[in-house]
C-alpha cells in the first residue's frame, strides 16, 4: 500500500504528533493527499518543552492547526512507579486521552508515526498502540526511517535532519520512580549541553549523578569542554560522568 492509497481510504483521521521526524511526514503526506487530519501533541512531563516548539513549527509552516492535549502523566501511578512496562501503561494512557479528545472532534480513526524501521514485536508501548486500534500508516506502508529521512528533505520539512528523541522518562532506570522534579533537572541538563553545542546525545540518571552518552565523534569536544561541562550540570547533579561507550 501507498500512503496515496492509504489517505484515499481513511480520508478523516486524528494523528497523535510528537513534532519528529515521522509524525512531521505523514502530517505533511495526510495534507499532500487531501486528507482532513488533525495532529494532537499530548503535552505532558515527558516531553522536552522544544519538542512543543518545533510541533507548533512544523504545523504553522504546513497551514495546519495543532490540538494541544495537557495531560499529567505522573498522576498515573502505574507509570511513576517506572516498571520495565511503564512505556505500555503511558501510551494506554495518552492514547486513550487523545482518542476521547479526538472523539469529540469528530474524527474516529487514530494514527501514529511507527514506521517500518521500529521493531514492534515486544515493545510495550507497541502493545497499547496495537490494543487501542492505532493505524500506523508508515509502517503499513513499509517506509523506513531512512526512506523517510529523504522524502522529508525532498519536501522541504527542517524535520528531516532532526535526531530520534525518547522521552524524558528513559533517561532514568527502571524501577526508580518518576518526579517531575528530576525530570526537570534532566531537561535542563540537556538544554545546557546542546547549549555548548552537543548533539544527538542523553543525560542519563545513575544514582545521583548524569551520565553522559555522547556520540563518538563527540569525546574529543567533551575533554576539550570539561570545565563547562562541570559548570553547567553541577547544579543537578551532584556528580557528572562520561559514558565511555558511544551512543
Amino acid at each position: 500500500m501507498k500512503l496515496k492509497e492509504f489517505f484515499e481510504k481513511y480520508p478523516r483521521v486524528a494523528l497523535g504528533f510528537s513534532g519528529g521526524v515521522d509524525s512531521a511526514y505523514l502530517l505533511y503526506a495526510g495534507k499532500k493527499y487531501g486528507a482532513d487530519i488533525r495532529p494532537y501533541f499530548i503535552k505532558t512531563a515527558f516531553q522536552p518543552e522544544f519538542e512543543l516548539r518545533d510541533a507548533h513549527r512544523l504545523t504553522e509552516e504546513l497551514g495546519i492547526e495543532l490540538t494541544v492535549v495537557e495531560y499529567d502523566i505522573l498522576a498515573e501511578t502505574q507509570v511513576a512507579q517506572n516498571p520495565p512496562n511503564r512505556c505500555y501503561y503511558c501510551k494506554s494512557a495518552l492514547f486513550g486521552a487523545l482518542k476521547q479528545q479526538a472523539l469529540k472532534d469528530g474524527y474516529e480513526i487514530l494514527l501514529d508515526g511507527t514506521n517500518a524501521s521500529d521493531d514492534a514485536s515486544d515493545r510495550p508501548g507497541m502493545k497499547a498502540i496495537r490494543e487501542m486500534k492505532v493505524l500506523s500508516p508508515l509502517r503499513e506502508c513499509g517506509l523506513t526511517k531512512d526512506e523517510i529521512r529523504i522524502l522529508s528533505r525532498e519536501a522541504g520539512l527542517f524535520t528531516w535532519e532532526k535526531p530520534s528523541y525518547a522521552c524524558l522518562a528513559t533517561r532514568i532506570p527502571t524501577g526508580e520512580p518518576v518526579s517531575g522534579e528530576l525530570l526537570k533537572r534532566i531537561e535542563r541538563s540537556e538544554d545546557a549541553l546542546s547549549a555548548l553545542g552537543f548533539s544527538d546525545f542523553r543525560v542519563r540518571v545513575f544514582h545521583d549523578a548524569a551520565r553522559i552518552q555522547l556520540p563518538k565523534g563527540q569525546f574529543e569536544k567533551a575533554a576539550q569542554d570539561r570545565e563547562r561541562i562541570l559548570n553547567v550540570l553541577k547544579p543537578y547533579f551532584t556528580a557528572v560522568l562520561l559514558d565511555l561507550e558511544a551512543r
